[in-house]
């Protein structure tokens, strides 16, 4: 076990106790649902652009970006790429859209336009999602800890999970939305702060690092091969295009973000901010990545022999923690601990502040109590933060038993939870000719094909039945095809028949 300095110790009580009760103190400003779920519309652009970029980025991005770089290369950085063609998209269409919509669940469009399964299938794919992404970012930031004090990974992710329900459930999506900037502002020092680090403690200097790099590729971006059953750099780009439509366009948590801007113009720049300021930060992160890999191929007796049996599975995730533990000064330890709880937490509250608010309404309200008083309203709200929070350590436990990468697994899982939720979006958006049944049809066809995929790449299949060709990156993306393509048929079909009939 080692034990950490008092500077590291007062350095990573100071900055977790102030994120709680910063972000707590906003429970004086919320009297309302109003204000709970959207503040009132009043947080500055600037702010709502850190808490969109702090929504984006997470432990999930600190530890397994540099993870993923030390094991491959830079091939995962190619999602980075594709944010400026994504915020374009949504600045032009998705924004005015919602900021227009007159409500703050995302979902209930699809009502309207297809019916309440639509609605209910959407939320509950978002929901589940949650679970995951909340998963693997506790477990993420356990994994240092765990590394650090020898504490045991399931406490640390029951105490880090307690403590940002508290403020999330207090504070609302004001707490949520001020703290995350702030946490944001952490996170990237911390970045910053090792990225300079590392290249100064080579054995031979900061160019040491860039020629071991060299020589093992690890600045790719992947192949150019149009193989689609491996994670070439096609197959990432396809699967970020796809990814960050669905986070701009039909994810709650920045949906929220958009209807807190004082105005639509405030919401564009807010998303252009935090999208262009990820391209650099995430890069990096993967730079971390490969230096850490230099750092330790040129001195390989610093590993222990459990991390060089982790890395030799395959995973990479323990050794941006293990570095952190022993390769960084005093002070500079307690930084960068901090840095992460500051991405797990932003991350964290983002999803409970989304959970909690289509909680109210898209069932309480919905389905129980549509002229529920603002009192009832404001406990709803509460009483489910803390019922997601509990739902989202399950899954951080969950995580734990993950034989892969977490980046990796995070991926497939959101995949999979998520992957009709744009298809079926965007089936209402592109064509005002598709009705319920196209949309019903569609989805059903969206969802076999991507049970299919994610049996067929687990090995669930029976060997008589035919196997995906497909790398699980594309799960959402042929999830996404299947069901517009499936949709427009059905409607195309649906029309020929109507008119015959007249």
């Amino acid at each position: 076990m080692t034990h950490l300095s008092l500077l590291d110790v007062v350095i990573l009580l100071v900055y977790v106790l102030a994120s709680v009760l910063f972000g707590s103190w906003f429970v004086f400003r919320n009297r309302d649902p109003e204000s709970f779920t959207r503040a009132n519309g009043r947080v500055p652009s600037l702010v709502v652009g850190l808490s969109l970029f702090g929504t984006y980025v997470s432990s999930i991005s600190f530890l397994a970006l540099p993870g993923s770089a030390f094991i491959r290369d830079w091939n995962s950085f190619t999602l980075s790429l594709t944010l400026p063609v994504t915020a374009w998209i949504a600045s032009r269409y998705f924004i005015p859209f919602y900021r227009h919509c007159g409500t703050v669940s995302t979902y209930c469009h699809l009502e309207e336009r297809f019916g309440t399964w639509a609605r209910i299938y959407a939320t509950v794919c978002y929901m589940l999602t949650q679970i995951a992404r909340m998963g693997a970012v506790m477990f993420l930031l356990a994994l240092p800890l765990h590394h650090l004090l020898g504490w045991d990974v399931t406490t640390i992710i029951l105490v880090t999970g307690c403590l940002t329900t508290v403020y999330s459930m207090l504070g609302g999506i004001e707490g949520v939305v001020w703290t995350d900037a702030l946490q944001s502002a952490v996170l990237i020092i911390g970045a910053l702060a090792c990225a300079v680090m590392i290249p100064l403690q080579m054995p031979e200097g900061p160019g040491q690092l860039f020629e071991i790099a060299c020589q093992h590729h690890k600045f790719s971006l992947g192949s150019l091969s149009p193989d689609l059953s491996q994670a070439t750099f096609w197959v990432v780009l396809i699967y970020g295009i796809t990814i960050n439509l669905q986070n701009f366009g039909i994810d709650q948590n920045f949906v929220q973000r958009y209807l807190t801007a004082k105005s639509e113009r405030d919401a564009k720049k807010s998303l252009w901010f935090s999208s262009l300021l990820y391209i650099p930060v995430s890069a990096f992160f993967f730079f971390i990545g490969t230096a850490l890999f230099a750092y330790y191929t040129a001195q390989p007796e610093l590993l222990t022999e459990s991390l060089r049996t982790e890395i030799a599975a395959g995973r990479g995730d323990s050794v941006f923690p293990y570095f952190i533990v022993h390769g960084l000064p005093t002070g500079a330890t307690g930084l960068l601990i901090a840095a992460i709880f500051a991405a797990a937490m932003s991350t964290i509250s983002t999803s409970l502040n989304g959970c909690a608010t289509l909680s109210l309404t898209d069932f309480y309200q919905r389905f129980f109590h549509p002229n529920a008083s603002n009192r009832e309203q404001m406990w709803v709200l509460r009483l489910t933060t803390v019922v997601w929070g509990v739902l989202g350590m399950g899954g951080a436990l969950a995580m734990t038993l993950a034989q892969k990468g977490i980046l990796d697994a995070w991926w497939t899982v959101s995949g999979i939870f998520s992957g009709g939720m744009l298809g079926l979006f965007l089936l209402g958006f592109l064509s005002r000719k598709a009705n319920n049944a196209a949309a019903l049809i569609g989805t059903i066809a969206g969802v076999l094909a991507i049970v299919w995929m994610s049996l067929s790449l687990g090995g669930l299949l029976p060997e008589s039945c035919p196997k995906s060709p497909f790398q699980s990156y594309l799960i959402p993306v042929v999830g996404t095809l299947t069901i517009l393509l499936t949709g427009f048929l059905v409607t195309k079909h649906y029309g020929c028949i109507i008119i015959k009939r007249k």
